[in-house]
């Protein structure tokens, strides 16, 4: 299956999610047997998750245009760009829906711009602290706990949060185990 024809089928499957908690959303598009331990299709994924928790939290959003988007964006990150590029996915699929949540843009001056700036940074920084390699399931939760404080701190919506065990490890063959926050 290409990451087209995944990215198409995430978000057909995305829509039909209830609740306000990204991380729940996520574990069960997750388990989808078309959703790989590891890959680009997480950074549409993990960006998409949060907009419908957002949307079912009572934001105010396009939710189909917001998603057609988070798609057209996340097909652009190319996979393996945390290793590549010092960047990851998951944090970079989480600013892009913040992005499309503001309305910001490269020359926005209303202060989403920088604030999804200390976002990802906050985000990436709390990934370098723990180190690679690359866990596409790990970086997720680490991201998504940080969008969740920073939608909860700056929109008039809650988003649940929930701390759970990973039960992806025995898939994972570079899972690094007790290091990990999520390891069981």
């Amino acid at each position: 299956m290409t990451i087209q024809a995944k990215a198409e089928r995430i978000i057909k499957d995305i829509k039909k999610e209830k609740g306000n908690n990204p991380i729940q959303i996520f574990k069960r598009i997750a388990d989808h047997d078309y959703i790989n331990i590891h890959g680009p299709e997480h950074h549409i994924l993990d960006g998409a998750c949060l907009l419908v928790a957002f949307k079912n939290a009572g934001g105010e959003i396009d939710l189909d245009d917001a998603l057609n988007k988070i798609m057209i964006e996340g097909l652009r990150m190319p996979g393996a760009m945390c290793g590549l590029w010092g960047v990851c996915g998951a944090v970079t699929s989480l600013g892009a829906a913040l992005s499309l949540i503001d309305h910001t843009g490269p020359l926005s001056t209303d202060g989403t711009w920088g604030n999804h700036m200390e976002f990802t940074s906050n985000a990436l920084k709390n990934l370098g602290e723990i180190n690679g390699p690359r866990c596409c399931k790990r970086d997720a939760m680490i991201s998504f706990k940080n969008a969740i404080d920073y939608i909860n701190a700056h929109y008039d919506v809650t988003l649940e949060y929930e701390h759970s065990s990973c039960h992806y490890s025995k898939l994972n063959k570079q899972c690094i185990k007790e290091r990990c926050p999520f390891h069981e």
